[in-house]
């Protein structure tokens, strides 16, 4: 499974990390330089949860996948039930329904 969000497809990412120095021109010095780069990583807010993911054919299976912080939040996701007993409110009104 790759370091990747499943819904909003962030993934791990690459800069650089720079060093600066120098005196200031006022105290007699050229000012800021550049005097290092080093290569960092920007990794996402990535958690692995359980989710309802949809079939081809539609059909619904749980899955546990990796999701950012982003799509938690925003409700791209859908969480499947914790416990397969008892009535809860969705079943209620689906049993009415039906």
């Amino acid at each position: 499974m790759p370091f990747e969000c499943h819904f909003t497809g962030k993934k791990t990412t690459y800069g650089n990390r720079k060093a600066y120095g120098g005196a200031k021109i006022s105290k007699g010095g050229f000012g800021l330089q550049t005097t290092g780069k080093t290569r960092r990583k920007f990794k996402p807010n990535l958690q692995k949860v359980n989710a309802e993911i949809t079939n081809n054919d539609g059909s619904k299976t749980t899955v546990k996948v990796y999701a950012s912080a982003h799509a938690i939040r925003s409700g791209l996701l859908i969480k499947p039930l914790k416990r397969k007993f008892g009535y809860t409110r969705q079943q209620k009104l689906a049993a009415a329904e039906g």
